[in-house]
């Protein structure tokens, strides 16, 4: 058997410089790509014109900020505590629901929730329904619209012997808009906390 003049070929055992290289080349077959485009291609029969529509914009959720809720606050003032916003009644513009309370400075305020919209020609917000009545003691918690679905969690009282500071009901609620109202429903679930 002959022996081989040439010792082991170089290119047979890898090391770090040829990745690099490899790396360095297939980055500048990418750059080059990335400039060099094709020609623009032409057809035997022509297309007739095409009319493009750009879709309308989308709607504004309407903003908390300067609505007067229906809530008696005395010397403090009402404040968005949560806020989400969904278009619940399936005409393309988006309603804000909120979580309003009395600034108060102790004890747990009970929430109100309310519902806010804007009229197509109007750029002001308004209330248009009240999910949950601050004097019903609720606390509301779990808040969300989901599937045109407005979900909260209640926390409340199951009597009024029950300090402010301790609910001790947890109910969850759902409201959904039926063309004309807001309906509430108690999936199973509601207890005693």
């Amino acid at each position: 058997m002959q022996q081989s003049a040439v010792p082991e070929l170089a290119h047979t055992q890898t090391r770090p410089i040829h990745w690099v290289a490899t790396a360095t080349a297939v980055a500048g077959v990418v750059a080059l790509s990335s400039v060099v485009q094709p020609g623009s291609a032409t057809a035997a029969q022509t297309a007739p014109a095409t009319r493009t529509q750009s879709a309308p914009a989308a709607a504004a959720p309407p903003s908390t900020t300067g609505v007067a809720f229906p809530l008696q606050c005395g010397p403090v003032k009402a404040i968005v505590v949560k806020k989400t916003t969904g278009d619940l009644d399936g005409d393309g513009r988006p309603e804000t629901v909120a979580v309003v309370h009395c600034d108060a400075p102790m004890g747990t305020p009970p929430d109100g929730v309310y519902v806010l919209t804007r009229s197509a020609g109007s750029a002001k917000p308004r209330v248009v329904a009240t999910l949950v009545d601050p004097k019903d003691r609720f606390t509301v918690t779990d808040f969300a619209i989901r599937e045109r679905t407005v979900a909260a969690t209640l926390l409340g009282y199951s009597s009024d012997d029950v300090p402010s500071c301790c609910p001790d009901v947890k109910t969850p609620a759902t409201w959904r808009w039926n063309g004309s109202a807001f309906l509430r429903s108690t999936p199973a679930g509601a207890h005693s906390v």
